[in-house]
């Protein structure tokens, strides 16, 4: 007798200026699945958003040089995006916010003017995670002065890691969660591993085209400087920053795709190799991560034992 196994559901929905996927192995879970995703959704949004004048991160940001106390959720985010500090070297630091408003990213992507004729202001270098004062016990925080801190990428990722979590406890089957280019896995997976299909900028390949990978747990997170972009004064800037140039990254890589442990993790480590340009491949081998990099000219390069390409119709992005 052959039992039918049935196929992955999915929710899709717009979330954090992106778009939310949800897939789970039952059917009959999603409606518990997206509850769950829709409440981390919600609790992120109004921890650690800058562009909400209510949002914990506001706060935080208005106390910068004197000590604050700050709740269980944002304690956690904000440890997330020091680890992420230490991990690449400094490459992803949260002190940048300050460089992304002067540049012009100083309300939601959506929202933003396509074409900016305001002049691109002097580069200055972030203030440095390394200046941050925290102590977890405590959970009271000392930034420098004039800081701001930009939690976006650490925090989206820490949300797609956290929802799939507590998706798959909730309700006992497989599910993925992916937040743009931050995926994570969780439960038991589907026959063969959820089917991702890559996609230089983010955006799902047409079915049958472009290369694929496998993912049964942990994360995946894929960075890129050609989706969030707007025009300033007659150049074009994009949301990944070099916190020692002042400078948004330099476009050496296309798009940089890394598979880890945790979404939080490869989401960083995705990030870093865009502002670290030919340096990148030193600090994957010294992580020794599976790592997908994509030059502007298409050529591909994979580190750390990162599969061949293999096409696959229809991937699970």
């Amino acid at each position: 007798m052959t039992t039918h196994t049935p196929a992955p559901v999915r929710a899709v929905f717009p979330a954090l200026g992106t778009t939310a996927t949800l897939l789970v192995t039952d059917p009959r879970a999603l409606p518990d699945a997206e509850t769950v995703l829709r409440a981390e959704l919600a609790a992120v949004d109004v921890t650690c958003s800058r562009f909400r004048p209510d949002s914990e991160l506001t706060r935080v940001n208005l106390t910068a040089g004197v000590p604050t106390t700050v709740g269980r959720r944002f304690a956690e985010a904000l440890q997330d995006a020091l680890r992420a500090a230490r991990l690449t070297g400094g490459a992803v630091d949260p002190t940048v916010g300050n460089a992304l408003i002067a540049l012009g990213y100083d309300r939601t992507f959506a929202s933003l003017r396509p074409d900016d004729a305001r002049p691109v202001p002097v580069a200055r270098s972030a203030p440095g995670w390394r200046r941050i004062v925290f102590d977890p016990r405590t959970r009271v925080l000392r930034l420098p002065p004039h800081t701001r801190l930009d939690l976006g990428a650490t925090a989206k990722a820490r949300t797609a890691d956290r929802a799939a979590r507590l998706a798959a406890g909730a309700t006992g089957c497989g599910v993925l969660v992916g937040l743009g280019g931050d995926l994570a896995a969780a439960g038991p997976a589907p026959e063969g591993g959820w089917r991702i299909a890559l996609a230089d900028d983010h955006a799902r390949p047409a079915a049958g085209r472009g290369p694929a990978v496998a993912v049964t747990s942990g994360g995946l997170a894929t960075s890129g400087v050609r989706v969030r972009t707007w025009r300033r004064a007659g150049r074009t800037l994009h949301h990944i920053y070099d916190p020692v140039t002042g400078e948004p990254a330099a476009p050496v890589w296309r798009t940089v795709t890394v598979a880890a442990a945790t979404c939080v993790d490869a989401n960083a480590v995705s990030t870093a190799p865009m502002v670290l340009a030919d340096r990148a491949a030193a600090l994957l081998g010294s992580l020794a991560l599976p790592a997908r990099l994509v030059r502007p000219d298409g050529t591909v390069v994979r580190l750390g034992g990162w599969p061949p390409d293999s096409d696959a119709p229809g991937g699970s992005r």
